[in-house]
Formats: C-alpha cells, structure tokens, sequence
C-alpha cells in the first residue's frame, strides 16, 4: 500500500531583517499507516517547522515554503497538502491530521471553556449539533483521562495543571478521528510521571483509532518506547533513518553517535562520562553547502566541506546523510 505521507525535497525558508534563515532544506520522508515515526534533534534542526510546513501553519511572511510536495493519501484520493485551497486545507486541519502542540497554555484558547473548544471541532469538521458535540466532547476527555470530566468541561485553561491541559489538546486532536496525530513534543516541561502518562495515552489511542503519529521531541529515552521508525535532524536536514532498533543498536551517523552518547543509561556500571558534542549548530542564516555537522565532527575530512551528504543506504531500512564509514573506520564507497 502506498504511504499514507509521502513528503519530497521541502524546502522552508524565513525572510528576516537578518537574512534569510535555511530552517528546512529539502526533507523527504515516508510515513505508513497507522505506524509512529519519532522525529529528533536538538532545537532549531527544523524538526517543528518541518511539520507545521506541512499544514501552511507558519506565518508568511516572513516564512515562505519555497519547493517541495506533502502527498497524503487517507483512502479519499491521494492530495498535495502544499498546493491545496485554503478551504480544503482547513478541512483536513484538525479533521484528518490532527496536531497536538508544543505548549498547550499558549495554544487553548484562554476565554472560551474547554469543552467549547473541543466541541467547536466537531461542529466544524462533522457538522455536528451544538448538543451531540458538547455530549461527545465530554466522552473525549473521559477517554484522555480527564478526572471528572463532565463536571470540568465549562472550566477554562487556568484553572488546569500543565498535563491535564495536554490531555485537553490530545482530546481535541482526536476529536475528528483523524488518519495522522503529529504531537509537537508534547512531554516537555511535565514531570517524568505525568510524560509516562502522554506517552501511554498516545500509544494507546493509536491503537484504538488505528492513525498514525508523527511525534516530535528532543527525548531520546521516549523515542525507544513509542517509536517504529526514528529520524534525525540537524541543520534543517535528515542525517539519518532507521527502525527504532536499528538505530539504537547500530547509529551511523556521528550526530547520531554524539546523541546517544549523551543519555544516561540505568544499565550502565562503568562510570563512562557522558558524551559532550562540542561546537555549536550551524548558522542557517548560510545556505547550505557542505555538511551542517562537519564543523563538530571527529571525523570530518576534506569532502565534508565540499558537499553536502545526500541520505544513502546503510542497512535494511536504514538510511544516513555521511560520507564517512563510522562502523568500519573509513570513508564511504560511493560507488
């Protein structure tokens, strides 16, 4: 079957007093139905932009999404989301791709209830009357896990804590059913118990809707429990591809390398330093035309700075944007 997303070559760039910022520099990746794929980096690697590229959220100006096509295919007609009509936009908005934001006190709507946001999805997208949609609206924060949830739905975004805030936003993602979930890393600044709770509420609404998610974090530790297939970015590009095993047991590129290297392991009792990726990210205020990483790399040589590394096989599934052969020491075979 063909993917539900197919993204080519897209391009995103911001036209500021201070340049032209190269925040997305022709990403393409796949994404099957009803599968998670985990989108990784450090700040300011272009995850976020990526996917709000995808769905024309980024303000023009000064953004602008020079190149690229967002082919998604939810079984009524495969469709390029960057070439659609506004109107026809805002219907698969909220309606077949859902999308959970970074920071939900910001993102809900401080002067109407919860419960009259998530309703306003359904009235909007299903047609639904004003009675059935506060009824269904109420059913969906019981099935996110909102304590008293009928007696909650006329209180106002202030009065929740910051986890069940993101249970409202998931509710409201959720609401239309939709065949994607793109969760904008919904974990951060929760406590480690509460991120326990979004990650399971995720995981086990993907398996009850059967849609597939697109979650985006900084957090390798939750990538290996919710992820089928990862991706990391750097720079505005992808530096590598893989299933969530693969990459974990075999990374190869060394951003990847250097990630991992800095998370700590319970299962670890040789007292290893954790890595220390020097240098800074590049400035995307350059275009881009050598290896974004090649200034923080170990092992970088002459080619790195010439061109920029286009993704290549490195395995079943796995793919990766270096020149460089970490696993046998040398540089790669192009041919």
């Amino acid at each position: 079957m063909p993917p539900i997303l197919e993204v080519k070559n897209l391009v995103t760039r911001f036209y500021t007093q201070d340049g032209v910022v190269h925040a997305v520099n022709g990403v393409s990746f796949e994404l099957e139905e009803g599968e998670t794929l985990a989108i990784v980096g450090e700040s300011g690697c272009g995850k976020s932009v990526t996917m709000m590229s995808l769905l024309r959220l980024i303000p023009n100006p000064p953004a602008r999404i020079e190149a690229g096509q967002a082919i998604f295919d939810d079984g009524f007609g495969a469709r390029d989301l960057l070439g659609l009509p506004e109107p026809d936009l805002r219907q698969v908005r909220g309606g077949r791709i859902g999308f959970v934001f970074q920071d939900p006190l910001t993102s809900l709507n401080p002067v109407l209830t919860i419960g009259e946001q998530i309703a306003e999805s359904l009235i909007e997208h299903l047609r639904m009357p004003e009675g059935p949609a506060r009824e269904r609206a109420t059913e969906l924060l019981e099935h996110v896990g909102l304590p008293a949830a009928r007696e909650r739905y006329t209180n106002y975004p202030h009065q929740f804590s910051g986890g069940m805030r993101q249970r409202v936003m998931i509710a409201m993602a959720i609401a239309c059913v939709p065949k994607i979930l793109i969760a904008d890393e919904p974990t951060t600044a929760l406590d480690v118990t509460i991120q326990a709770q979004i990650v399971d509420l995720v995981t086990r609404l993907r398996g009850e809707l059967g849609m597939a998610v697109i979650w985006i974090t900084h957090d390798l530790g939750v990538v290996a429990g919710i992820a089928d297939r990862v991706q990391v970015m750097y720079g505005g590009m992808v530096a590598e591809r893989a299933r969530v095993d693969d990459l974990y047991d075999c990374p190869q590129h060394p951003y990847t390398i250097g990630l991992l290297g800095a998370l700590p392991r319970l299962d670890d009792t040789t007292n290893k330093r954790l890595v220390n990726i020097k240098g800074s990210p590049p400035d995307l205020l350059t275009a881009p035309a050598h290896c974004p990483f090649a200034a923080r790399c170990p092992y970088a040589f002459e080619r790195c700075w010439r061109e920029v590394p286009a993704l290549r096989p490195a395995g079943v599934g796995h793919h990766v944007a270096c020149f460089f052969d970490v696993e046998n020491g040398r540089p790669r075979d192009d041919g």
